[in-house]
């Protein structure tokens, strides 16, 4: 049986640029980094204390390894405790942010990586 979801699989055309967009400008950190030196390469990032983390792969280097995967973009849902300063820390550094909108779930935004994936923030406080 499934306990958790441990990774999610990002497929990027720059891994370097998307670990300074994770770390420097989302606030991640990297936990690990493997590479072959073969051009197998990926990055695991999180937040600190997540369950649950991103490895970041080359697009180009898995669409030949594994032709057919589906290497779009997944659509991630992060919880923040403080949306207000989340949604003005990252347009402070500049990350293309969308409008907060209320919603039944909560409230919510988007935004844009270096690469122009979008990714939403919702609202959840912990008890």
């Amino acid at each position: 049986m499934i306990s958790k979801v441990g990774q999610i699989m990002l497929y990027v055309n720059n891994q370097d640029e998307a670990v300074g967009f994770w770390t420097e400008k989302v606030g991640f950190h990297v936990i690990a980094e493997e590479n072959n030196g073969e051009g197998f390469r990926w990055i695991e990032i999180a937040p600190k204390g997540a369950d649950t983390s991103i490895v970041l792969h080359n697009k180009e280097f898995v669409a030949k390894m594994s032709p057919g995967l589906n290497l779009g973009t997944p659509s991630l849902m992060f919880f923040t405790e403080n949306l207000d300063q989340l949604h003005g820390d990252l347009s402070n550094k500049n990350v293309k942010v969308g409008e907060i909108v209320n919603l039944p779930s909560g409230r919510v935004f988007n935004f844009a990586d270096h690469e122009e994936n979008y990714f939403a923030v919702i609202e959840k406080v912990t008890e």
